[in-house]
């Protein structure tokens, strides 16, 4: 059974970075996907960007191309959200994502707040 943990949110001023990091363990873990979601108070939560484990090929939603850049790490089966030029609508809980089926999310982290200040 996998487990991810995320790291590296919290509070930063608009415009500013910052840099989410979910690692995964669990024994042998060879995802598909891996990505982020975010929920503010009072929304769904939606999808952020995501990575094919093999190739790396990345895909972003509307709301934060240009700005966030996913990444990941194969050694430490760990994935990179770089948040950069933030802006208050960015602010919610992101939760990390894998995939080891097609087409699902099969594990989730617990999530990490990001506060943007404007």
């Amino acid at each position: 059974q996998a487990q991810l943990v995320e790291s590296g949110g919290g509070l930063v001023q608009a415009g500013g970075s910052l840099r989410l990091s979910c690692a995964a363990s669990g024994g042998t873990f060879s995802p598909l996907t891996m990505g982020w979601f975010r929920q503010a108070p009072g929304n769904e939560r939606e999808f952020v960007a995501a990575m094919r484990w093999s190739g790396g090929s990345t895909e972003y939603a509307d709301s934060v191309k240009g700005r966030f850049t996913i990444s990941r790490e194969i050694r430490k089966t760990t994935v990179y959200l770089q948040m950069n030029s933030l802006k208050p609508e960015d602010a919610a809980v992101y939760y990390c994502a894998a995939g080891v089926r097609k087409g699902v999310w099969d594990y989730w982290g617990q999530g990490t707040q990001v506060i943007v200040s404007s």
